[in-house]
């Protein structure tokens, strides 16, 4: 009797085994789903998700079903919307105002022309590069020379006042020229010519005083932009020019401020 309680007194309860082995089963088959995902099947993803959900939680667990190739949607981001909506009503602002700005300058300029009958010695072009003013040479100058003669000043002195703007705009006075060659005392090119005959008449218009000199500019291209092709004396009148550019400052397609 006695010998039989001791040895059962020495046996081990291996009961535990049962449930430790079925948990080592659970995270082997854990094991080999994970490397067997390396490479993401969408759809084999989502029957597995189900299936171990079951196993796990009832079907709500830790592995959801969620499509893993899903890109979260960035989070919306109100002050940089704000930000970027405020800087866009601006610029349209902006192209708007200078539009609306140039756009008087030309029909100023245009009432001048008609009261003057001067039609066929200025004309006005609004475009996006800006306000082009563009004077006739043979009735500003005498032929061959720089020098503006007695009309010329005349419409100098009255293009001046139209150049005051506000805020104030930066001008550019080119000259131009046809394509047949001069060479005289004074002059050995077209080029010398034009530009010579838009700094002169650059500062017939500066003897206003209201205007800023810092920003007006001369440039000269003897015969190399002509308006029309220099195939007719009528088309070589039209290339005998000076040009005065009115620079926008702001783009008047983007209402970006201009780097002038």
């Amino acid at each position: 009797m006695s010998r039989r309680k001791k040895k059962d007194e020495h046996h081990v309860d291996e009961s535990w085994l049962l449930p430790y082995s079925d948990l080592l089963t659970l995270l082997l088959a854990l094991f080999i789903v994970l490397f067997a995902m390396s490479e993401v099947d969408t759809q084999k993803y989502k029957e597995l998700s189900q299936v171990f959900n079951n196993e796990f939680s009832g079907g709500q667990g830790i592995l959801e079903e969620k499509d893993p190739t899903e890109q979260p949607l960035p989070a919306p981001q109100p002050e940089q919307e704000k930000e970027k909506n405020k800087k866009e009503d601006e610029q349209n602002q902006n192209s708007a105002m200078e539009k609306e700005q140039l756009q008087t300058v030309k029909e100023n300029i245009n009432a001048y022309i008609k009261k003057r009958n001067l039609t066929d010695v200025l004309q006005t072009q609004l475009s996006d590069e800006g306000l082009l003013i563009t004077i006739s040479n043979d009735f500003s100058f005498h032929s061959g020379s720089a020098d503006v003669n007695r009309e010329g000043k005349k419409i100098a002195k009255e293009i001046s006042g139209f150049l005051l703007t506000d805020p104030p705009h930066q001008i550019i006075v080119s000259g131009h020229a046809d394509d047949l060659p001069i060479h005289n005392e004074e002059f050995s090119s077209n080029w010398e010519l034009s530009v010579m005959r838009a700094i002169h008449f650059m500062r017939i218009v500066l003897e206003n005083e209201q205007l800023d000199p810092t920003k007006f500019s001369a440039k000269g291209f003897g015969e190399y932009k002509p308006a029309v092709p220099n195939t007719s004396e009528a088309n070589r009148a039209a290339n005998r020019r000076v040009e005065v550019l009115i620079l926008p400052n702001y783009n008047l397609q983007t209402g970006e401020k201009n780097k002038n």
